[in-house]
C-alpha cells in the first residue's frame, strides 16, 4: 500500500506516533489510509448537508475495511458570489481545489480517496485531483436541491429570484412579491434545482463512470443519497484491492459519452470548460471540434430547466442518468466505472420509466441536435460557446449592432437604466480568463434581460462565461479573449454582428482592412489585479477553449 511509506518499519516509529496520537488502534494501521476529502461549509447550500454524508461515507469505510481520515477543500456558491467581484475567484478555485486534494493525498501518501464535493468548480477540480494522482478514487456529489412553492407553482434558483428582478425593475411584479419569492426559491440544502453547472457536472461524473449509479441526480438529504455515501466508501476499499484507477475509467471513450449525455440533457455551457480540463489532467485532447460533432449526433431530449419545464427531482423520479443512458445506450461506448463493471451493466440495475415528459424518445426529440453548439467565425476565431437548448426558434438568427462595455458593471448599469434595446448585442469583454480575471459567469445581466422582456430580443456576447441558468442567445468563451487581442478587443458600438446558431457561425461585419488597422493601434491593458492568487491566475492561466487550466511547461 502506498500508505505504507508512513506507517511500515522501524524508522517511521515518530510518524507512526503521531498517527496514535488522532486515537488510531495498531490494528488500523494495516487497513489502507482512505482520504475524505471534504468540501462542507456553512456557507454554500449545496454543502450545508455534507456532515450526515461524511459519517457514512466513514461508516462504508470501516465496514469496508479500511481506515478514513476526513479533511477538507475550499467550496465556493456560485450564486452568492454572482454579480460583484467575488465570482472572479469561481473558476480560479478549481485549480486551486486540485492542487489541496493533490497535496494532501501525496503528503500523507493516502491509499484512496472518496471526494465529498456537490457544486460548480468543486466537482471538477475533485475530478482533475483523481486523474492527477491516479490512484483509486469514487466521488459522492451531495445532491440536488428540492424545489421551491409559492401561489400554486414551483420555484426554482435562477427564474424565480434572478430574473425576478429584471421583473421588479420593470415594474412587473411589486417589492413584496420579490421578496416572498426569495424567501420560498431555495427550500432546502442542495445545488440549484435545474440543469444548472453543478447538477450538470453531478450527471457527467456518473456517466464518466466515476460515481455510482443514482449519484448524479438523487436529492440532497434523502436516505437514498446516504446509502451511496456508504456504499462510495465502502466501495473504494475494493478498489483499491482492484487497483482501478481513475486513468482506468475516465479514456477518450468515457468522455465521448460524456459529452453524448451532455448534448441530450441540454447541459451547461461551463461543461465545455470542465471536461476539457479534467481530460487535460488524464493526459486526453477534447478540441472544440469534437463537441461541435457530437452534437450534430446527439438530439437534445430532455425538458428540463433553465431551457424546459421540469426539474431535477423530475429526473430523478423517472430514474435518474441511466434513464438517459437507456435511450442513448445505441450511440454510447461500454466503458469501466468505479462499480468495477461497465456502463450498461449499472443501467440494467436501476428501474427507469417515463411518458415522455421530462425525456423525449430519440426519434421525436426537443431540438434535433444537442444542447450545446460551438461557434466560429470572424469573431472567434479558436470558437465560443451557446447554450442552444435555451435559444428559442426566433433567436437562433440573431443580427445586431454592438454595444460595448469593458465589464460587466458597466452592462448591468446599462440595462437597469433602461439604456438597452430590441436588437442591441451587447459585448462584454476583458472578463475572460486572463482578463476577468477568472471568467465571471454573466447570470446577472442575462436574467435582468430576461425579467425585462428582452431574453429573446437582445444577444449577449462575452469572453467571459455564463450560468446554467442562462436562457437566451448568449454566446460566451469567445476566444481568443480580449486580453490576449481577440477579435471581441477591437469591437466598436455601432458594429454589426452576426450570429447563426445552426450555421455555427458568428460573424463582426467588419472589413479585414478596419480591423488590421485596429489591430495595430490596440495595446494591451493593464492587468485589473496585481497582486494576490488572481493575479498569479491570470499569469498562468491557459485561454477558455483549452479549458483554462495551467499548462505545465515541458
Amino acid at each position: 500500500m502506498r500508505s505504507d511509506q508512513v506507517k511500515k518499519g522501524a524508522e517511521r516509529a515518530p510518524n507512526r506516533a503521531l498517527l496514535f496520537s488522532t486515537g488510531m488502534t495498531r490494528s488500523n494501521m494495516n487497513k489502507p489510509f482512505i482520504g475524505i476529502a471534504s468540501s462542507y461549509t456553512d456557507i454554500v447550500p449545496g454543502h450545508v448537508g455534507m456532515r450526515d454524508l461524511e459519517r457514512a461515507i466513514e461508516n462504508g469505510v470501516y465496514a469496508g475495511g479500511g481506515m478514513p481520515f476526513t479533511f477538507g477543500v475550499p467550496a465556493i456558491c456560485d450564486g452568492i458570489a454572482m454579480g460583484h467581484s467575488g465570482m472572479k475567484y469561481s473558476l480560479p478555485s478549481r485549480e486551486l481545489i486540485a492542487d489541496v486534494v493533490e497535496i494532501m493525498a501525496q503528503a500523507h501518501q493516502l491509499d484512496g480517496l472518496v471526494l465529498l464535493t456537490n457544486c460548480d468548480k468543486i466537482t471538477p477540480g475533485m475530478l482533475m485531483a483523481a486523474a492527477r494522482l491516479n490512484i483509486p478514487a469514487i466521488l459522492v456529489t451531495a445532491g440536488p436541491m428540492r424545489s421551491g412553492h409559492f401561489s400554486g407553482k414551483n420555484l426554482s434558483l435562477v427564474r424565480d429570484t434572478f430574473e425576478a428582478v429584471g421583473q421588479y425593475v420593470s415594474n412587473e411584479i411589486t417589492l413584496q412579491e420579490l421578496e416572498d419569492l426569495e424567501i420560498e426559491a431555495c427550500p432546502s440544502c442542495g445545488s440549484c434545482q435545474g440543469l444548472y453547472t453543478a447538477n450538470t457536472m453531478a450527471c457527467l461524473t456518473e456517466t464518466l463512470g466515476m460515481s455510482l449509479p443514482g449519484s448524479g441526480t438523487s436529492l440532497a438529504g434523502s436516505a437514498e443519497k446516504k446509502r451511496i455515501a456508504f456504499k462510495s466508501g465502502e466501495r473504494i476499499v475494493s478498489m483499491i484491492d482492484e487497483k482501478l484507477t481513475p486513468k482506468l475509467i475516465m479514456t477518450m471513450h468515457a468522455f465521448e459519452n460524456a459529452i453524448a449525455v451532455d448534448m441530450a440533457l441540454g447541459g451547461s455551457t461551463n461543461s465545455v470548460l470542465h471536461l476539457t480540463a479534467i481530460a487535460h489532467e488524464c493526459g486526453l485532447d477534447l478540441p472544440l471540434d469534437l463537441f461541435h460533432e457530437i452534437s450534430n449526433l446527439i438530439p437534445h431530449i430532455a425538458n428540463l430547466r433553465p431551457g424546459g419545464k421540469y426539474f431535477m427531482e423530475d429526473l430523478d423520479h423517472i430514474g435518474g442518468i441511466p434513464a438517459v443512458l437507456k435511450i442513448l445506450s445505441q450511440k454510447l461506448h461500454k466503458t469501466k466505472t468505479v462499480t468495477g463493471t461497465h456502463l450498461f451493466d449499472n443501467i440494467s440495475k436501476i428501474k427507469t420509466f417515463d411518458n415522455f415528459n421530462v425525456l423525449k424518445p430519440m426519434t421525436d426529440p426537443i431540438h434535433q441536435s444537442g444542447g450545446i453548439a460551438v461557434l466560429k467565425g470572424n469573431l472567434a476565431p479558436n470558437g465560443c460557446i451557446v447554450k442552444q437548448s435555451a435559444v428559442s426558434s426566433t433567436a437562433m438568427r440573431f443580427k445586431g449592432s454592438a454595444r460595448v462595455f469593458e465589464s460587466e458593471e458597466d452592462a448591468m448599469n446599462a440595462i437597469r437604466s433602461g439604456h438597452i434595446s430590441e436588437g442591441d448585442v451587447v459585448v462584454i469583454r476583458y472578463e475572460g480568463p486572463q482578463g476577468g480575471p477568472g471568467m465571471r459567469e454573466m447570470l446577472s445581466p442575462t436574467s435582468a434581460l430576461v425579467g425585462m422582456g428582452l431574453g429573446e430580443k437582445v444577444a449577449l456576447v462575452t469572453d467571459g462565461r455564463f450560468s446554467g441558468g442562462t436562457r437566451g442567445p448568449c454566446i460566451g468563451h469567445i476566444s481568443p479573449e480580449a486580453m490576449e487581442g481577440g477579435t471581441i478587443a477591437l469591437i466598436k458600438d455601432g458594429d454589426h454582428i452576426v450570429i447563426d446558431i445552426p450555421t455555427r457561425k458568428i460573424e463582426l461585419n467588419v472589413s479585414e482592412e478596419e480591423l488590421n488597422a485596429r489591430k495595430e493601434a490596440w495595446t494591451r491593458p493593464a492587468p485589473k489585479v496585481m497582486d494576490g492568487y488572481l493575479a498569479r491566475y491570470a499569469s498562468v492561466v491557459s485561454s477558455a477553449d483549452k479549458g483554462a487550466v495551467f499548462p505545465v511547461n515541458k
